[in-house]
């Protein structure tokens, strides 16, 4: 990179990545396009493991390391700690990423199948494809949305999926950075933008689309380089119509400098 203004909406890590956008000679814009808002019930929790507890289910599903640790600090603020590990002792226990993984082993939870790398509701899938859950209760611990694709799996093998939300995602409170962001791409003064989350590309065109129009930010970012951070924020920017000049492999953000290299030395796009 040599001076190219790179939009980061990662709002969690947007320090770490911008960092690693200077340290490589690219001047990070930063506009966080997504807020995590705690969304655990405790009482919700409570009736959930205590439930459990007396019938397992069949599989429980953990997806991020934030709603996994969220889960816990619930289950030990209702001092349901140590039920929730006995429960979890006594069925098969799903781990969708390296992060959810880091949680349960620093509290000992034992982990029965995990999803390969890149880590999506496809590998996860195929993880758990040999579990015995026709008839039974597959415990789901939501990220900040539904996933619909994996109820729907779930459901096709006679599974009832039961949610365990933890958090949800939100609009950040302050969109000033976004709308900023809208006119800069109009103007034509970002090189690339990156994405890290399905989450953002939608936020984005909530806030600056509604401002412009779709089709004039559509119109927009498709001047600039589209950088992804793996497989599932990938299918979001298509389905919005538009195109992935690059996506981080693995999709972690240690890799985002090589896909905003790779994207910047694209063909122009359009």
């Amino acid at each position: 990179m040599q001076g190219e203004r790179i939009a980061i909406l990662e709002s969690r890590a947007a320090q770490q990545v911008a960092a690693l956008v200077a340290r490589h000679g690219g001047t990070p814009v930063s506009a966080p396009a997504l807020a995590e808002v705690p969304d655990a019930d405790p009482e919700a929790v409570r009736a959930l493991i205590e439930h459990h507890a007396a019938a397992p289910p069949a599989l429980a599903i953990f997806q991020t390391g934030v709603g996994t640790r969220a889960l816990f600090e619930t289950a030990a603020a209702l001092s349901l700690e140590r039920t929730l590990e006995a429960m979890l002792s006594r069925t098969v226990v799903a781990v969708r990423g390296p992060k959810p993984t880091a949680v349960l082993r620093s509290r000992r939870i034992r982990i029965d199948r995990a999803a390969a790398d890149p880590f999506t509701t496809h590998e996860l899938l195929a993880a758990i494809a040999d579990v015995p859950i026709d008839g039974g209760t597959v415990l789901v611990q939501r990220y900040g949305e539904s996933n619909e694709g994996l109820a729907k799996a779930l459901a096709a093998r006679g599974a009832a999926a039961v949610e365990i939300p933890t958090y949800r995602w939100t609009l950040p409170e302050d969109t000033a950075p976004l709308i900023d962001l809208g006119e800069r791409l109009r103007a034509g003064a970002i090189d690339a933008v990156v994405f890290t989350s399905a989450s953002q590309v939608r936020n984005l065109f909530t806030v600056a689309g509604a401002l412009a129009g779709d089709d004039a930010l559509r119109a927009a970012l498709l001047r600039s380089r589209l950088v992804s951070i793996g497989p599932v924020c990938s299918d979001a920017l298509r389905a919005a119509g538009l195109r992935v000049d690059a996506e981080a492999r693995p999709p972690k953000l240690g890799f985002l400098v090589a896909a905003i290299e790779a994207a910047l030395a694209s063909r122009s796009p359009g």
